[in-house]
């Protein structure tokens, strides 16, 4: 077999299908690859040409400057924003952007970003929820040599590889803005189960509820998908309870839209007769009738923090040393617009 150029580690990788790690170990005659892969890898090796036909070391491939961007996500309006942040993060620092979009159902989808970060040299990845929350992602990239950095609602790995987005606390604020205004039958219409900062969310806001005394039973909690339809068929169900809530907190703008289509199907006004809080602080949200109440998060930080972890920033870099356990992170915001009010002959049952 033959191939002309240059051949790198990862040409070697690709073509016998494994990490860039197994290719090394052989390379530096470790006993932890198997015979069979060992004499595959040898070959491929030895029967490469390259240029004036001498036989070279196969070395390193350089990295080229691009950052990858890698997501699975039904929030086009996360997507979009992400990108605009990484690419302000990366003015005037000589990388580029290149993204790709993934399906995290498919059994082949990890390998699919494995072949992305090989085959464009990249510098780095940065992975957003769902993939952000997938350790075989994480491993097979910390396989192949890769940089990547976690956005994350929680702590999944090393700080230095992970944005941390603290949605639980951001579920925690809603719930309290909705009692502070007397709220008392309140339900939740979530994203789903497989993205953890959906389940962060939910379960803060159920946790501040049931710190309060305020009950919050399953036939208050609705799994919802992220998208508008789920929402209009999370408050339909909702609000068919009896008593049916007087607030509900949507784990996204998109689908606090929803409750707001559902709300008006029943004759319900928005806030007298049902206040509505929202996630992520959309355009969406200032463009409803009423305007919509929401967390707010710093997507511009989110997507510069991530820049940083990858590319090295002297701030970061410093601080990261003077402190043990720092961790690059963001704060969700409550922005409170005309969707919340307080409850009109409101009784003090739980939903």
């Amino acid at each position: 077999m033959a191939m002309a150029g240059s051949s790198t580690v990862d040409d070697i990788a690709r073509l016998a299908n494994v990490s860039t790690k197994t290719v090394s170990r052989v390379i530096n005659k470790s006993p932890l690859v198997n015979a069979e892969t060992r004499e595959r890898i040898l070959a491929l090796m030895s029967g490469l040409r390259y240029p004036g036909g001498s036989q070279k070391p196969v070395v390193a491939a350089p990295r080229r400057n691009l950052i990858g961007l890698v997501y699975d996500n039904p929030t086009a309006h996360y997507v979009i924003e992400i990108q605009r942040s990484v690419l302000a993060a990366l003015k005037d620092s000589g990388f580029e952007l290149v993204v790709h979009p993934c399906d995290s159902n498919r059994s082949d989808y990890v390998d699919g970003v494995r072949r992305f970060s090989l085959q464009h040299k990249l510098h780095g990845l940065i992975l957003i929820p769902r993939v952000s929350e997938d350790e075989l992602l994480a491993t097979a990239l910390r396989e192949t040599g890769c940089r990547y950095v976690r956005v994350a609602s929680i702590p999944l790995d090393d700080p230095m590889r992970t944005v941390l987005t603290r949605d639980r606390q951001a579920g925690i604020e809603a719930a309290h803005h909705l009692l502070s205004l007397g709220h008392r039958r309140l339900g939740v219409i979530t994203g789903p189960r497989r993205y953890r900062s959906s389940i962060e969310r939910a379960e803060g806001f159920a946790q501040h509820l049931a710190e309060s005394d305020v009950g919050l039973s399953s036939k208050c909690v609705y799994l919802g998908g992220y998208t508008f339809e789920s929402g209009v068929a999370g408050a339909e169900y909702l609000l068919a309870q009896t008593p049916r809530p007087t607030a509900i907190f949507a784990c996204n703008d998109e689908m606090a839209a929803g409750i707001y289509k559902a709300a008006m199907r029943l004759g319900l006004s928005i806030p007298d007769d049902l206040s509505v809080v929202g996630y992520d602080d959309s355009p969406l949200a200032s463009q409803l009738w009423p305007s919509l109440t929401t967390i707010h998060l710093p997507v511009s930080d989110v997507g510069r923090l991530a820049v940083q972890s990858l590319l090295g920033h002297p701030a970061a870099d410093k601080a990261a040393a003077a402190m043990v356990g720092w961790q690059a992170a963001v704060t969700p915001r409550l922005t409170i617009r005309d969707s919340t009010g307080v409850p009109t002959g409101h009784r003090s049952d739980a939903c």
